[in-house]
């Protein structure tokens, strides 16, 4: 079998992985907006049943392992091996943000999210959940238009600066609207949690982009 030949078996595997590890992280979002949604209920027992499933790290770190298997074996007859492993260690450390923002929201008290306030944090975990889906997109466009890819990334880009800008005025919000200083700083960690989420989302991004150029 000519080496091309492998690279190009190599590139499909690689990416039909990418393809399944965002398309968990995706889901593992809706999940985050679940716990969101059971803490202003009060419902501590569907929360604990969600956040164990968020933290259950085991499907995706498998998923990591056989790309890094995958990519390892076909060595240095993959061009842009660095890339596909980089992309998939950053998808890694966007589910590391979920688990952590899952965690700091089962101990919020839903007293702290006034109606106003309890919106527009919502709002900010819906955009994210949005740049994620872009994201699975441009994994599929991937293995089938590349170019379509590159196009998405302008959407998650746009999306990103949205989370920005949500993200500085509900920081400004909270330390003038919450009076304890544990809520305020628990919240203000949920806050910034979701910021750095969408920061790995666009970089996440940009490589996948990266990866399309050399498609």
């Amino acid at each position: 079998m000519y080496s091309g030949e492998l690279e190009i078996q190599a590139k499909r595997k690689a990416l039909a992985v990418l393809q399944d590890e965002i398309t968990k992280l995706l889901n593992t979002s809706r999940d985050l907006s679940s716990v969101y949604s059971l803490l202003l209920k009060g419902d501590s027992n569907g929360l604990q049943e969600y956040l164990e499933k968020i933290q259950n790290t085991e499907e995706v770190e498998n998923l990591r392992r056989r790309i890094t298997r995958d990519v390892s074996e076909i060595g240095n007859l993959m061009m842009n091996r660095e890339d596909i492993l980089r992309t998939a260690y950053l998808m890694d450390e966007i589910r590391d943000y979920m688990s952590g923002i899952a965690f700091k929201l089962s101990v919020l008290k839903p007293s702290v999210l006034k109606k106003e306030l309890n919106s527009d944090v919502q709002s900010l975990i819906d955009i994210v959940i949005e740049e994620l889906f872009r994201l699975n997109e441009m994994a599929r466009a991937l293995s089938m238009n590349p170019i379509v890819a590159i196009e998405i990334a302008s959407t998650v880009q746009k999306l990103e600066r949205q989370v920005d800008e949500k993200y500085r005025m509900l920081t400004i919000r909270a330390l003038n609207d919450v009076s304890g200083v544990k809520d305020v700083l628990l919240l203000k960690d949920v806050l910034e949690g979701i910021e750095g989420m969408a920061d790995k989302c666009l970089e996440t991004s940009d490589s996948f982009t990266i990866l399309a150029l050399n498609m």
